[in-house]
């Protein structure tokens, strides 16, 4: 990779890495709130769920950023966007007046979740401490 492929790399995993490092810093922020959302979704394990979720977000916003195990993290992190999407916006059940609301964020992180596959074919480039870590 370039410089400038690199710069735009760098530029494209911090974009990426907006969506997971605020929201888990927020559902840290708000833990009791996390926990009752999660709780109506019916998800189970609620008191190991939050935290698993909440270090998925923001390690893994971390790592992106950084570039630190940018192929495998995003890989990860992909997977996670897609569970989240098909739990938390399930457009195909949303009663008509939340559905294309619930439709758009879907689709959105469907966009991210193409993003991240792409970030994990391509890995970090030089601006990254994969970089450092090959070179060394």
């Amino acid at each position: 990779m370039n410089k400038f492929q690199s710069t735009i790399n760098l530029v494209g995993r911090i974009a990426i890495a907006t969506l997971f490092l605020p929201a888990g810093i927020q559902k840290l922020i708000g833990i009791e709130g996390t926990i009752a959302y999660f709780g109506s979704l019916g998800l189970p394990a609620l008191a190991i769920l939050v935290w698993v979720v909440i270090a998925i977000e923001i390690l893994g916003g971390l790592a992106l950023i950084l570039g630190y195990h940018t192929r495998v993290v995003a890989l990860g992190l992909a997977i996670f966007t897609l569970g989240a999407s098909i739990v938390g916006h399930p457009f195909w059940a949303a009663p008509q007046d939340a559905a294309f609301i619930a439709q758009l964020l879907f689709i959105k992180n469907m966009a991210i979740l193409g993003g991240l596959l792409v970030l994990s074919s391509s890995g970090a480039g030089s601006f990254s401490l994969d970089s450092r870590k090959s070179k060394a």
